[in-house]
């Protein structure tokens, strides 16, 4: 597996496993509605390739594809952490995250804090992260149970 910087012109790849990831992993947790209105099916492209390039977004590849992804802010905020359905539960997860903590060494960045769905909170809290707060958003008006949770880094 390489992890890399993503590339200009892969956007609607990485939504694809963003969809992939919501519809096919959270509809344990998540209502159908709610499912709709956190990855809708159709989406401004120009907005989504501006997020991708602002984020700063790393790829984890495997065998030449594209099939997960996230990123690391200055702030050590991870806005978004996804891997396609089809990859989920074989490691790929895991290994990006300890490439983003990495980084976050290198960076001198004391603590990592996301917010995370329902679904993903045992894998974040299997990887050290807490919950800090349980929070109740609204997304294009359909309301979203997450969970903003943090992990201290060693200095």
């Amino acid at each position: 597996m390489l992890i890399r910087s993503y590339y200009p012109g892969e956007e609607a790849q990485l939504h694809a496993i963003f969809h992939s990831a919501v519809h096919g992993l959270a509809r344990c947790d998540y209502s159908a509605e709610q499912l709709h209105a956190w990855a809708p099916q159709d989406y401004d492209c120009a907005l989504w390739s501006q997020r991708m390039r602002a984020n700063q977004t790393l790829v984890a590849e495997l065998d030449g594809r594209a099939v997960a992804f996230a990123d690391l802010q200055p702030s050590g905020y991870i806005d978004m952490f996804f891997v396609d359905a089809l990859y989920a539960r074989r490691g790929i997860g895991s290994a990006l995250l300890r490439h983003i903590m990495a980084m976050a060494g290198a960076r001198a960045i004391g603590v990592l804090r996301s917010d995370v769905s329902l679904t993903a909170e045992p894998f974040f809290a299997r990887h050290g992260f807490l919950v800090e707060t349980r929070n109740h958003v609204k997304v294009r008006g359909v309301e979203l149970d997450n969970a903003t949770m943090s992990r201290m880094l060693a200095p």
